[in-house]
C-alpha cells in the first residue's frame, strides 16, 4: 500500500536498475576485501619469507588501517564533489596495482618491512574511497525505505570477499606460493574495474537502463530537505553533531571487533589453535559467511521495523542488539576448547555484529543528505582507527596476558559500542555551523 509519508517511495518501482547498481557496488566491496584480507591469510608464509615478527606484522596490518582512516573524510568529500562512479573506478585501479606491488617484494629484501609499511599504508589510502563513495551511490540511487537492505547487500560483499579469501588464497599457496595469490587477486580487481566502467552510472538520470517510472519512484522516496539544513555541510557542522559523534564512537567499537577477524583470526586458528593450513582455510570462512548472510538480513529487518515502528526501533534497536550479542559470542569463544566450535561461536559473533552494519551507513546517508559521503567518511574513520588499534593491541595483549584476554578485551569494546546506540538519535539532522 502506497504512503505519502516523507522518505517513503510512492507508486510502483518501475524497474530494477537501482538494484543492479547495488550489485555492482557489492562486487567492488567484495574485491576490496579480498585484496585487503589476502595478507592475513598469507601471513604465516609471508612473514617467514620476508623475515617479519608477529609484532612487525601487526604494525603492517595497522599501516593499512591508518592510511584508510586518515583519508576517510577526504574520500567522502571527493565522492560528494566528483561523483562516486569516478572515485570508485580510481580506487580499484590503485588497490589492484598495489596488490601486484606486494607480490613483487623479493625474499630476503633488507627493506621488506619498510616497503610493506609504505605499500599497505598506500593501499589503505586507495581503498578508503569504497564505502564513503558507496554511501554516496546509495544516497543517489535508493529511496530511504530501501536503504537498509541496499547497505546490507553492499556490506555482504565484505563477508563474501573476506570469506572467499581463505580457501582461494590457501589453495593458490598450496599449489604455487603466496605471491601467486596476490597476482590473482590483483587480476580479479581489474576484471571488476571493467564491469564497473561498462555498467555503472552516477545517477538514475544518467543510466540508460533506468525507466522514467523507476526514476520517479526513487525521487519520491528521497528524504525531504528540512529547515536549516545546508546544501553541503561544513566539517564543523558534521563533527559537531552529537549523533555523528556517537556514530563515530560506536563505529570505532564495531571496527575494533570486526578487524580482529580480518587480521588475527586466521593466524589464531592456524598458529594458536593448531589447525593445519587446509583446515584453517575451511573453518576460516565461517565468520565471513556469517557476515555475508547477516548484513543484508539485518538491513532488511531494519527497513521493515523502521517503516512500522520508526528509526528508534528499526535502526538503533537492531544495531544495538546486534553489537551486544556479538560481544557475548566473542567472550564465550574464549571458554571453548574445541577449535572447530571456537570458529562456529566466533562466526555467530561476526554475524551478530554485521546485523548492525547497515544501520551505520543508512543513518549517515539520511543525516548527511547531500553530504552523505563526507558524513560516512568521518564515521568510517572511527571504524578504521578501531581496526588499526586491534591490529596493534591484539599481539601485545596476547603475548603479555594471553590470547583469551585479547578476545575478551575485544568483546568489552564491542559491548560499549552496542550500548552507545541507546543514545543515538535516528532522526537527527545537520545544521549550518555558525
Amino acid at each position: 500500500m502506497a504512503t505519502e509519508a516523507p522518505g517513503i517511495a510512492v507508486g510502483t518501482p518501475g524497474g530494477h536498475t537501482r538494484w543492479v547498481m547495488i550489485a555492482l557496488t557489492f562486487m567492488v566491496a567484495a574485491v576490496a576485501y579480498l585484496d585487503r584480507s589476502n595478507i592475513a591469510i598469507a601471513a604465516p608464509l609471508l612473514k617467514e619469507e620476508l623475515g617479519l615478527s608477529n609484532v612487525q606484522l601487526g604494525v603492517v596490518f595497522s599501516a593499512f588501517s591508518f592510511g584508510y582512516a586518515a583519508t576517510q573524510p577526504i574520500a567522502g568529500r571527493l565522492a560528494d564533489r566528483f561523483g562516486a562512479y569516478r572515485i570508485i573506478a580510481a580506487g580499484v585501479i590503485i588497490w589492484s596495482v598495489l596488490t601486484a606491488v606486494t607480490a613483487s617484494i623479493p625474499a630476503g629484501f633488507g627493506l621488506a618491512f619498510m616497503t610493506l609499511l609504505v605499500v599497505r599504508f598506500a593501499l589503505g589510502v586507495g581503498e578508503a574511497v569504497i564505502f564513503p563513495a558507496s554511501n554516496r551511490m546509495v544516497a543517489n540511487w535508493m529511496p530511504s525505505s530501501e536503504r537498509g537492505l541496499a547497505n546490507g547487500l553492499i556490506f555482504a560483499g565484505v563477508g563474501v570477499g573476506a570469506g572467499v579469501a581463505p580457501p582461494l588464497i590457501t589453495t593458490i599457496m598450496l599449489t604455487h606460493d603466496w605471491r601467486a595469490a596476490f597476482w590473482a587477486t590483483a587480476a580479479i580487481g581489474l576484471v571488476a574495474l571493467l564491469l564497473w566502467l561498462l555498467m555503472a552510472r552516477e545517477t538514475p538520470a544518467r543510466h540508460p537502463w533506468a525507466s522514467n517510472a523507476e526514476r520517479a519512484y526513487i525521487e519520491a522516496g528521497m528524504p525531504e530537505r528540512r529547515a536549516g539544513e545546508p546544501a553541503r555541510a561544513s566539517w564543523g557542522a558534521i563533527t559537531g553533531n552529537r549523533t555523528v559523534q556517537l556514530l563515530i564512537f560506536s563505529y570505532f567499537c564495531f571496527g575494533y571487533a570486526a578487524y580482529i577477524f580480518f587480521t588475527w583470526f586466521f593466524t589464531y586458528l592456524s598458529t594458536v589453535r593448531g589447525l593445519d593450513l587446509k583446515s584453517s582455510g575451511i573453518y576460516g570462512t565461517l565468520p565471513f559467511i556469517a557476515m555475508a548472510v547477516a548484513s543484508p538480513v539485518g538491513g532488511w529487518i531494519a527497513d521493515r521495523l523502521t517503516v512500522r515502528h520508526g528509526g528508534r526501533v528499526g535502526r538503533s534497536g537492531v544495531a544495538g542488539v546486534g553489537m551486544v550479542l556479538a560481544a557475548l559470542f566473542i567472550a564465550a569463544a574464549t571458554q571453548v576448547e574445541d577449535v572447530r566450535v571456537v570458529a562456529a561461536v566466533l562466526a555467530l559473533g561476526s554475524g551478530s555484529l554485521y546485523l548492525a552494519q547497515s544501520a551505520f551507513w543508512t543513518l549517515s546517508a539520511d543525516i548527511g543528505r547531500s553530504s552523505a559521503g563526507a558524513v560516512s567518511g568521518v564515521m568510517n574513520m572511527g571504524s578504521q582507527i578501531g581496526g588499526a588499534a586491534v591490529a596493534l593491541l591484539t599481539p601485545v595483549l596476547a603475548e603479555s596476558l594471553g590470547w583469551s584476554v585479547s578476545f575478551l578485551f575485544t568483546a568489552g569494546v564491542c559491548l560499549a559500542g552496542g550500548l552507545a546506540w541507546a543514545f543515538i538519535d535516528p532522526d537527527a539532522t545537520l545544521k549550518a555551523s555558525r
